[in-house]
């Protein structure tokens, strides 16, 4: 049995939207600000543009193949707790919903059980609000058997609570045990119990997981391979950028959640180096907390990382709203983005830009601090490529030592633990002993110097 939804879909699988394609009507349900017109902005934090923020939310419903048939802002001054939008807004989208003939109306908030179910019935169409509608893109997106859970699980989480007391059939009461068993659970429990039960599998499932990459990266702690995390506002070019720097064929789309599941690939650097380069899910504004939980597996890669790339789309006109939305992802999942020099921006699209707005850009990035670089580049074409690698190659070589060792060549089980534990960077055999320069760990370094007698030879 599967369990029913605010909007009365009694036997509904766990897509809302299913595999059907339909014409939407995307509905900015926005607060209103002192200034008025469409190119309002919000008072706090970082001003983000409405209209920017309405194309958004068309994006993501575009992202799943849906018919856009229409888009507008809904001014709001006050949240209504039963709708979310006032009395004439919503008499006045049943007369849109009527001559588009919409099938689905996407609300760009976050609506409360009562106000979907509410909405629906006056609009007589479903309605989705912009978690449900990331749920529904990232199910497309999801192809590994990690990726499925992980969508699986926020999406239970998120149906939980579209459960409400909203149909007779839900409180019902099933009979208890035996002749005296007292009244049983209501259908609604039994809902909830069900979804409970799939939820903890799905959360012992994925301790595997979490288990699993936890050997991944032992195995890679054991050799002289570094990580470098991607991490970026969906749609900033990170995908783009991962092929670039490692010559793969990952998909990279101009479109909102191209890429989902992560994926790991050889850096080669500069000077013959070599560091794992992992491509991450992109982040996006108001993301929804039940997928930041549900998708720490795949990110703890970014919590182990030597360095985070931070990718920026420095085209867009929202630049700076969505560098703090990325870093509100960040400080959620423990990570501090002003923290020492672990986080490289990269201010990529740089070939977006005209002549004017990339001398701006230049200035703005001359004026940074030491402790905070960034990086101008373009995934596109390559520009600045170069100076980024070389940049990713100092700062990994910073924090490793160089020692110059000089090994009995009979010590065979000395030189394979090196070969496993370090990184060789020179290797010569000499009248019976290999001289041989390798970089370290600070964590191995003394280990290093007592095991072979090391000399240090500067980072």
């Amino acid at each position: 049995m599967e369990p029913r939804t605010s909007d009365g879909g009694a036997d509904r699988p766990r897509s809302a939207m299913g595999k059907q394609t339909g014409r939407v009507i995307v509905i900015g349900p926005y607060l209103r600000t002192r200034r008025a017109g469409p190119d309002a902005r919000e008072d706090s934090g970082v001003s983000r543009g409405l209209e920017a923020r309405l194309e958004e939310a068309v994006g993501l419903a575009r992202a799943i193949d849906l018919v856009i048939a229409g888009a507008l802002i809904a001014p709001v001054s006050q949240i209504r707790p039963a709708t979310y939008l006032g009395k004439g807004k919503v008499e006045e989208i049943i007369g849109l919903v009527a001559s588009h003939e919409a099938e689905l109306v996407v609300m760009d908030c976050a609506l409360s059980p009562i106000q979907q179910r509410n909405l629906e019935k006056a609009w007589r169409t479903k309605v989705l609000d912009r978690t449900g509608l990331i749920l529904e893109i990232f199910g497309r997106r999801a192809k590994t058997k990690e990726g499925a859970l992980q969508v699986e699980l926020a999406h239970l989480n998120y149906q939980r609570s579209r459960l409400v007391r909203s149909w007779t059939h839900l409180e019902r009461q099933r009979g208890g045990f035996g002749f005296m068993g007292g009244p049983g659970e209501t259908q609604i429990e039994a809902d909830r119990r069900m979804i409970g039960e799939r939820i903890t599998r799905l959360e012992n499932e994925l301790k595997k997981v979490q288990a699993t990459r936890r050997l991944h990266r032992a195995g890679r702690q054991r050799v002289p391979y570094r990580v470098v995390a991607l991490v970026g506002y969906t749609n900033a070019g990170k995908s783009t950028l991962f092929n670039r720097l490692t010559r793969a064929d990952v998909q990279a789309a101009d479109m909102l959640f191209a890429t989902l599941d992560p994926t790991m690939r050889a850096l080669n650097l500069p000077h013959g180096g070599k560091a794992m380069l992992s491509d991450t899910v992109g982040f996006i504004s108001n993301l929804p907390t039940q997928l930041v939980a549900a998708f720490r597996a795949t990110l703890e890669e970014v919590l182990e990382a030597d360095i985070i790339l931070h990718v920026r789309d420095i085209s867009h006109e929202d630049s700076e709203a969505q560098e703090q939305d990325v870093e509100a992802v960040l400080r959620q999942l423990g990570i501090d983005p002003a923290g020492g020099q672990r986080i490289l921006e990269v201010w990529n699209k740089i070939d977006r830009l005209t002549p004017e707005e990339r001398e701006n850009v230049t200035n703005m990035a001359a004026r940074r601090p030491p402790d905070r670089p960034c990086f101008l580049v373009s995934a596109e074409n390559g520009e600045g490529i170069d100076r980024l690698l070389a940049a990713i190659e100092d700062l990994l070589a910073a924090k490793r030592t160089t020692l110059h060792l000089s090994i009995d060549a009979a010590d065979g089980a000395g030189i394979s633990w090196l070969h496993r534990n370090s990184e060789v960077l020179d290797k010569n055999l000499l009248d019976g002993r290999y001289e041989m320069t390798v970089r370290v760990d600070e964590t191995k370094r003394d280990l290093v110097i007592n095991r072979f007698d090391a000399v240090p030879n500067g980072p």
